[in-house]
């Protein structure tokens, strides 16, 4: 397919989610050229089509639409307006489309700083998880001015099956975001005590998994993240340390307003102590082996 005349794309950070984004958009007929600082996705990305710089910078060269699928505030920072960031080089009124999970207030900083360069900024922040990342299937939260919405619209709706325009400036999408973030830490933590608590009553998992998923118990992460239990794979497709960041920002938002989250603190302490036991960088549902140890029991992959 040819490439879509005007939708020159990069994609800053071709990690599970970025790198299925920017498929997506090749396969849609863009013109994508792509940063990762890891080597291994870059390869991938070419062969399937795709341009690889050796920065953000020479990423966004001439770029109409930045997307920056990156970890936190300060990593978006620095790939978008950093020294050697995607702001010096992209187009003349480009879109900066920002997908990492931030504080409101981090979020509405970005657009002052974007628009002050005569750019445009949506706050998109991203849920799905890799899967619907690579059939383009995403649903962003996002909120900036209509301009921008208007100007990356094809860009979101390859990358997205649901764009919610939830406000005319930055920080509304940000705010979205924790919300979903509260509830998603919370439900992993509550999964992965309760298939562990199966294991103390010495039950089937396998059984206990099918009867709970088709149950009232059950939840989206539930019946996401507990075959990761049950096969004892732990490679990170969400690792802990983004749940330790993100209900950290709930943590701090609810100080700021005097609203308690006893339940999304009490699983941030439960992220915080699987990332002490040495779990940081694996998957989420680590969390599960981090109570299993507690309580002296062997979950699959423990054993021995």
């Amino acid at each position: 397919m040819n490439a879509v005349v005007g939708r020159n794309v990069c994609v800053i950070g071709l990690g599970s989610m970025g790198f299925g984004m920017a498929a997506s958009l090749l396969r849609d007929g863009f013109t994508v050229s792509g940063f990762d600082l890891n080597p291994e996705p870059l390869s991938r990305f070419v062969a399937l089509g795709g341009t690889a710089a050796t920065s953000p910078a020479a990423a966004a060269t001439a770029a109409d639409i930045v997307i920056a699928v990156v970890v936190n505030a300060a990593q978006t920072a620095d790939v978008l307006f950093g020294a050697d960031g995607a702001a010096g080089t992209m187009a003349q009124n480009g879109t900066m489309i920002s997908c990492a999970t931030m504080s409101p207030e981090a979020a509405r900083g970005f657009e002052a700083q974007a628009n002050q360069k005569g750019l445009r900024y949506l706050d998109a922040p991203i849920s799905g998880g890799a899967a619907r990342a690579a059939t383009g299937d995403l649903t962003i939260m996002a909120s900036g001015d209509p301009a921008a919405f208007a100007h990356a619209r094809p860009v979101l709706d390859s990358i997205a099956g649901k764009v919610y325009e939830l406000g005319d400036k930055a920080g509304v999408g940000a705010a979205f975001k924790i919300v979903n973030q509260l509830l998603a830490g919370v439900h992993i933590a509550a999964a992965c005590e309760a298939i562990t608590f199966a294991k103390a009553m010495d039950l089937d998992l396998a059984r206990v998994y099918e009867v709970i998923t088709a149950s009232a118990g059950n939840s989206w992460m539930f019946e996401n993240r507990i075959p990761h239990v049950l096969e004892g794979d732990y490679a990170p497709r969400s690792a802990i340390d983004i749940f330790t960041k993100d209900l950290g920002i709930v943590a701090d938002i609810g100080r700021g307003l005097k609203f308690p989250t006893p339940v999304a603190s009490m699983a941030l302490q439960m992220f915080v102590m699987t990332a002490a036991a040495g779990m940081g960088r694996d998957d989420d549902a680590s969390v599960a082996r981090m109570i299993a140890n507690l309580a002296g029991l062997d979950l699959p992959g423990m054993e021995g």
